[in-house]
C-alpha cells in the first residue's frame, strides 16, 4: 500500500504568541484597578516595545496636554531570550529522524488503527485461507484471524524548541496607596509557589515570578519635582517555538499511513513457486 500524506495547518507557537499570552494574562486575567481622580478605574497596560505608529496613537490617552504621563500605569517589556539546555518542558529529547531534523525533527502526537483498511487486508487474507471451507455466505471473509497487516494512522508535529524568556513589568503610580493596591495582586500570584500558566491560541506556557521586587522612587528627594513610585516585577516564561515562521514551511501536522505489504511482480509458474494457500492443486493460482 502506498504511503499517503495529508497536511493540516495548526496555530503557530512563536515569539509573538508568547508575548500575546503574557500581555493577555496581565490585561485580562489580572485586570487590576486603582483609585484615580475619576474613581475606581482599570489601570492601562502598555507594551513598551510596540511600533511607533501604535504608540503615537496610544499616547494621546496616556499623556496630559503637556506630555506628562497619566498615572497609575503598567508597562511590559521583553528583556531577554535564553536557550538554556537545563530548562526543558514536558518534551525532552532531540528527534533526528525525518527530513527536517535540522530544526528539531518531528514528534508523534497520535497513532491509531485505520479500521476499514486493516479490515480489507484481513478479509482478503481470510478469503484465500478459507476459500475451501463451507461457511455461511458473507461471513467467512470477516472471520476473526491473526492479521499482521495492520494499517496505522500516525500524526506528527514539529518538535518544540524551548526558550527561557524574561519580561519586566513596571508599575508606576503617583501615590503610595495606589502602589499598595497594585503590588498586592502580583505578589500573591501562584499562592505559596511562584509559578502559573499563561495561554494563547491553544498553547500554554509555564511562567515563574522572580522573588525580588525592585522599588525605585523619588520620595526621599525633597525637591519640587513630582513624587512618583515605581515597582518592577520580573517574570521568567518557559516558552516553546514550533517552526520557523515565514522562513520555513512548518509548523504543520502531517498524517501518514504506514506500508503493510510490498509486492514485487514475478512469474510464479516459471520459477516453480509453491502457493501459500490452496496447496495440492498442482499449479499456482492467484
Amino acid at each position: 500500500m502506498p504511503n499517503n500524506k495529508e497536511y493540516y495547518e495548526i496555530e503557530l507557537s512563536t515569539l509573538e504568541t508568547i508575548d500575546y499570552a503574557f500581555y493577555d494574562f496581565v490585561n485580562d486575567k489580572m485586570n487590576v484597578f486603582a483609585n484615580k481622580n475619576d474613581g475606581w478605574e482599570k489601570v492601562p497596560i502598555v507594551w513598551v516595545s510596540s511600533e511607533r505608529a501604535f504608540l503615537s496613537k496610544e499616547n494621546k490617552d496616556l499623556r496630559d496636554d503637556d506630555g506628562t504621563l497619566k498615572l497609575p500605569l503598567i508597562t511590559i517589556e521583553r528583556t531577554s531570550i535564553n536557550k538554556d539546555l537545563n530548562k526543558k518542558g514536558s518534551f525532552y529529547g532531540n528527534p533526528v529522524f525525518n527530513h527536517d531534523a535540522l530544526h528539531g525533527g518531528r514528534i508523534v502526537i497520535s497513532r491509531k488503527i485505520v479500521r476499514d483498511k486493516t479490515n480489507n487486508f484481513a478479509a482478503a487474507s481470510n478469503i484465500k485461507k478459507l476459500e475451501d471451507v463451507n461457511r455461511t455466505p458473507g461471513r467467512q471473509a470477516y472471520f476473526p484471524s491473526n492479521n499482521e497487516k495492520v494499517v496505522y494512522e500516525t500524526i506528527t508535529a514539529p518538535a518544540p524548541v524551548y526558550l527561557s524568556i524574561n519580561y519586566e513589568l513596571n508599575v508606576r503610580t503617583a501615590y503610595m496607596q495606589q502602589m499598595n493596591h497594585l503590588t498586592t495582586p502580583f505578589a500573591t500570584l501562584g499562592g505559596h509557589i511562584n509559578s502559573f500558566l499563561i495561554k494563547r491560541d491553544g498553547h500554554q506556557y509555564e511562567t515563574f515570578l522572580q522573588p525580588n521586587f525592585a522599588y525605585a522612587n523619588n520620595v526621599a528627594n525633597l525637591s519640587t519635582e513630582e513624587r512618583t513610585y515605581k515597582s518592577t516585577f520580573t517574570f521568567d516564561v518557559l516558552g516553546y517555538i514550533m517552526g520557523e515562521e515565514p522562513n520555513g514551511t512548518r509548523p504543520k501536522v502531517i498524517k501518514t499511513e504506514n506500508m503493510v505489504e510490498v509486492k514485487i511482480p514475478r512469474e510464479h509458474v516459471i520459477l516453480g513457486d509453491i502457493p501459500e494457500y490452496g496447496k495440492g492443486k498442482g499449479f499456482y493460482r492467484e
